[in-house]
């Protein structure tokens, strides 16, 4: 199989978008300068000296502008407590698409809005 390694999502305001993902998942952001066309660098797990990730399965991740064209990401956001997670999305200036719905045998999924209006989707995973 071909892992997931790396996530991209459009912003106009890139600053903004940084302060969301580090208030409600605690995310570290690195803003480049325009030799890297003002490209933030995400992480979103601690990585080895390589810049790869720790934790098996975790990946970091980019912003970069918007443009005029059409441009659209998928991303699934773990998290340990979806209706705590879905206050701190809303308090942020989120918007929480409906109502949590349970996978069978995954876990409780919700998918929100951002403050760049990218949708994105939350997964509480099932406990074994």
């Amino acid at each position: 199989m071909n892992p997931v390694v790396h996530f991209e999502m459009p912003a106009v305001d890139r600053k903004r978008m940084a302060s969301f993902y580090t208030k409600v998942f605690g995310w570290k952001t690195e803003q480049m300068g325009k030799d890297m066309g003002n490209y933030v660098v995400v992480a979103t797990t601690e990585s080895d000296e390589l810049g790869r990730p720790k934790m098996p399965g975790a990946i970091n991740g980019g912003f970069f502008e918007r443009s005029k064209q059409a441009q659209h990401i998928s991303v699934v956001i773990a998290v340990d407590n979806i209706k705590e997670h879905i206050k701190v999305v809303t308090k942020a200036g989120g918007k929480i698409l409906g109502k949590p719905t349970e996978i069978p045998n995954i876990g409780m999924y919700v998918s929100f809005i951002d403050t760049e209006g990218n949708t994105l989707s939350m997964l509480q995973p099932k406990m074994k």
